[in-house]
């Protein structure tokens, strides 16, 4: 089996440098230039099946994926970002510190749960869960349009590849399995380390 996984493109939250998290921005005119642009790199690879977050970003890439790509759509809520910054979700940077200095500080470590967030166990089991419907032998190729934070537990927790740096708008990482075990065959605009 082949998987794309794929980040979303920019958003309105990165711009206004937000906490964003489960927060449902949408992309900005750079982001649909972004999803139109991977479309267009990813058309010949015969995706049969995208498994979409269900939040307006990830949908509005995967939406430009499907331009090129028709092929099902399932919407997956296991894929959607985690609930990290709690209270904090939706603020600019900047009025979390006014009204939230003293838990500012708990973004430091994934492991700390901010009130109204989400905890790192339950995000992890969530997306472990859907890893396993997306690995399902159903479909040879598939995608997986989401966000940085289950990109991340999928490497570090489930396929146990480490961490990983940056990862940019619209980037994504090509695995395979055919050896029977998953391997990283490509990447762009992912840091691996």
């Amino acid at each position: 089996m082949k998987i794309y996984l794929i980040r979303h493109g920019e958003t309105t939250g990165d711009l206004e440098n937000r906490y964003g998290g489960d927060y449902d921005d949408s992309l900005t005119e750079e982001g649909l230039k972004q999803a139109e642009q991977l479309a267009e790199e990813l058309k010949d690879l015969g995706i049969e099946v995208i498994y979409s977050s269900p939040l307006t970003r990830a949908r509005l890439t995967t939406s430009k994926l499907c331009d090129k790509h028709r092929c099902k759509v399932v919407t997956l809520p296991g894929v959607k970002e985690r609930n990290f910054y709690g209270i904090l979700t939706g603020m600019t940077k900047e009025e979390a510190f006014q009204k939230h200095a003293d838990i500012v500080h708990l973004l430091e470590d994934r492991n700390n749960t901010l009130p109204g967030g989400d905890s790192y166990g339950d995000f992890s089991s969530r997306v472990e869960e859907a890893w396993d419907q997306i690995t399902d032998p159903t479909y040879e190729t598939a995608a997986v349009v989401t966000h940085a934070g289950p990109i991340r537990c999928i490497f570090r927790d489930i396929l146990g590849k480490g961490e990983l740096g940056k990862i940019g708008d619209c980037s994504y990482v090509y695995l395979s399995d055919e050896s029977g075990d998953w391997e990283i065959m490509s990447a762009k605009g992912v840091q691996l380390q």
